[in-house]
């Protein structure tokens, strides 16, 4: 793993590059401004990340392969205020206050790629004093790096809220993914967590921009967007019926969830912070969702009365109410067969395969076909079998239902 000193020394060499004469990289700045994207969690995983180097991180692409970015922030002053970010003008946390040069950081993201140290380069920022301005300075570093550097790695650029159309084409033009992070689940939830953005206006009119620039300019990786988890006290219900608009109008290629955590300094440094567990299960539902093909219908019966969801699997949440009896894998459809827990797409496609040349008789032949056994006997039956649990499953669903 790169180390900090390792990074600024490359960026000291690479003032000497065809870029031309640049300002030396200081450790402070490649810190602070790599780890000012610790909470942004679009393509990339938070787990992955080296905490003793905060500009690199592990992303998995469009295409399933893991690449190494330099993950920063053009520059971590704003003037929004946010009121969970400690970069926000309302942080009574005054952090020192640093921006790079597009020649600077075109150089060092140079340096680190010539070096096989990274494959690519993630590029989110705060808005500065006026985001068109650093709109331009972040294009221009990316413009840097592909036509006169000849870089052929993988860039993902934030387009900031507010951004002008014509920065935002050109992003397009230049990335291979883009993104502008939704933040709140709705202008009513966004103007506690920001009073300062417009969500229709700043946020959703340009994500409906980049999807009908995308009719038109190739970009490999879509865009993404993000939403902060319970900084307003909003349900999962709510959070994940705008991540149904956003599949459906605004054509994301993948909504990601970030657990509010409170930082001091914030307005709402005392708000809970919320457990990763919820995080993980809006994930676990975006996957049913997109993957799994289920319903909004479906959807909508892991949730509880108050529109959250509980700590449990939501698909075997939502096994007990959509399916009223076992089911056998010789009969069952593929739809029937992919709401089973411990069955999925893959699977379900090699027992409608096999059981064409033969009849399944065996848990074992599940097995061999990937389903995990243990997860989905209780919803199988074979020969006329099934498991000795599904007494239990059977009389807790309909306890679910009644109630």
């Amino acid at each position: 793993m790169v180390s900090l000193d390792k990074m600024a020394q490359l960026a000291e060499q690479s003032r000497f590059d065809s870029l031309g004469p640049q300002a030396v990289v200081d450790k402070d700045k490649l810190g602070t401004l790599g780890a000012g994207t610790r909470y942004d969690v679009c393509t990339s995983s938070r787990s992955s990340r080296s905490p003793a180097v905060p500009g690199i991180c592990h992303s998995f692409t469009h295409d399933g392969r893991c690449v190494s970015l330099f993950k920063t922030l053009y520059t971590n002053y704003c003037t929004h205020q946010c009121n969970y970010c400690i970069n926000a003008s309302c942080c009574s946390r005054k952090l020192r206050r640093f921006t790079y040069t597009p020649q600077e950081l075109a150089g060092l993201t140079m340096s680190l790629y010539r070096c096989n140290y990274i494959e690519g380069l993630f590029l989110s920022s705060g808005s500065g004093r006026d985001e068109d301005s650093v709109m331009e300075h972040m294009l221009e570093t990316v413009r840097l790096l592909r036509k006169r550097c000849g870089f052929q790695g993988y860039v993902h650029l934030k387009i900031l809220p507010g951004s002008s159309f014509s920065h935002i084409q050109e992003a397009v033009e230049l990335s291979d993914r883009v993104s502008i992070n939704l933040e709140a689940c709705s202008a009513g939830r966004m103007s506690e967590i920001s009073p300062t953005k417009n969500y229709e206006n700043d946020i959703l009119l340009r994500q409906r921009y980049i999807r009908d620039l995308m009719d038109k300019t190739r970009l490999p990786a879509g865009q993404t967007t993000q939403m902060v988890v319970g900084a307003a006290g909003e349900s999962d219900r709510e959070i994940f019926s705008q991540t149904i608009r956003e599949y459906r109008e605004m054509e994301v290629k993948r909504a990601y969830y970030s657990a509010f955590s409170p930082q001091s300094g914030t307005p709402f440094q005392d708000r809970s912070p919320q457990p990763l567990w919820r995080e993980h299960r809006l994930y676990q539902m975006d996957w049913l969702y997109r993957v799994y093909g289920y319903s909004p219908q479906e959807i909508d019966l892991a949730f509880d009365p108050e529109g959250f969801l509980p700590d449990a699997d939501p698909k075997k949440v939502l096994a007990a109410s959509l399916l009223d009896s076992c089911l056998d894998p010789n009969s069952a459809s593929f739809r029937e067969l992919i709401r089973v827990p411990g069955i999925g797409p893959l699977s379900a496609r090699r027992i409608v395969a096999l059981r064409k040349r033969q009849r399944i008789g065996k848990r074992e032949e599940l097995a061999a076909l990937g389903v995990r056994i243990r997860n989905a006997s209780p919803y199988l039956k074979l020969n006329g079998w099934r498991d000795t649990t599904l007494e239990m499953w059977s009389n807790r669903a309909d306890e679910m239902r009644s109630g």
